[in-house]
């Protein structure tokens, strides 16, 4: 049975770490083999220091991927879908390597992202390290809860884990896409929190959600609470987490989920709307400045890579 990295569906810490990686020419092997070994390097530091709760994800780029593993490739692994529509834009990036780090003690994420860096050694080049931190309780620096409709217990394994069903070679996986957004806060502060909390179609301070009759068609739970044919929700599981300093803030973007269509059903309803095109007015305070696909291999798969 496939073990699933318990990162993904852990719940929320207080630091995370965020490394994305390329990949430098003919390292490949090196890498596989420092991928193998990375599950026991977070064992080892999530027993030395078991009051940080440290748990971390490893995954591997879609457009990176057959380069890596020639085998076989996740059924429905793509690249990160670049959507644009007038000034609102989801723009996409090729990472090789994602790596999350996540714990309640900012120095042991440190310690830890420094021993991963050192492990992957020469094979590897940085190309970007996001460190965020959980706001207040679990608020994004709107000032309003976030992630409030991931699936609780045994249903976020479900939805964020790719079962044997759907994908015998690599269940217990889980297709994960990133997004940096960036916050105007100046602009967004400007607004009453009346009109704040219409953008969302919830309260601010309770967080309780609108009654459907008063859901603005603009707002962003409509535009992202989606439902398929059958009258069944659309889910992902979220591990965002707010970032940033004084000069620039903004919310960096998690999603897991086992299948890669229910975020890109969300992202298209967001920026191109419905039919009439009402799309999510959250994004006139915000911009996605990243973007990127991964699939996150189960750790059954992350061990064999040494053989």
């Amino acid at each position: 049975m496939a073990r699933e990295q318990f990162g993904i569906c852990a719940e929320p810490n207080l630091h995370g770490s965020y490394l994305l990686f390329n990949v430098l020419d003919d390292k490949n092997d090196h890498l596989r083999q420092a991928l193998s070994r990375l599950p026991a390097l977070l064992d080892k530091y999530a027993d030395r220091f078991s009051e940080a709760n440290l748990i971390g994800v490893f995954a591997i780029g879609a457009g990176y991927w057959d380069e890596f593993y020639s085998k076989a490739r996740p059924k429905e692994l793509t690249n990160f879908p670049l959507m644009a529509c007038e000034d609102r834009i989801a723009p996409a990036n090729n990472y090789d390597l994602y790596i999350e780090i996540r714990s309640d003690r900012l120095d042991v994420n440190h310690i830890v992202s420094t021993k991963v860096c050192a492990l992957l050694d020469d094979s590897v080049e940085l190309v970007e390290q996001v460190r965020a931190f959980r706001f207040l309780d679990g608020r994004d620096l709107t000032g309003f809860v976030d992630g409030t409709e991931n699936p609780r217990g045994q249903h976020r394994r479900d939805i964020a884990l790719v079962s044997e069903a759907d994908d015998e070679h690599f269940s217990g996986g889980s297709y994960l896409h990133i997004q940096r957004y960036r916050h105007n806060l100046n602009l967004w502060n400007t607004l009453e929190v009346k009109a704040q909390e219409d953008v969302f179609s919830r309260t601010k301070i309770d967080n309780e959600e609108y009654s459907t009759e008063n859901k603005l068609p603009t707002s962003h739970i409509k535009r992202t609470g989606l439902k398929d044919d059958n009258g069944n929700s659309i889910e992902i599981l979220r591990q965002s987490m707010p970032y940033g300093d004084i000069k620039h803030q903004g919310l960096f973007f998690v999603s897991y989920c086992q299948s890669p269509k229910p975020f890109e059903m969300m992202l298209k309803s967001m920026i191109f709307g419905d039919e009439d095109g009402h799309f999510d007015h959250m994004l006139k305070y915000t911009q996605a400045e990243t973007g990127a696909a991964f699939f996150a291999p189960s750790l059954n798969f992350l061990e064999k890579l040494a053989d």
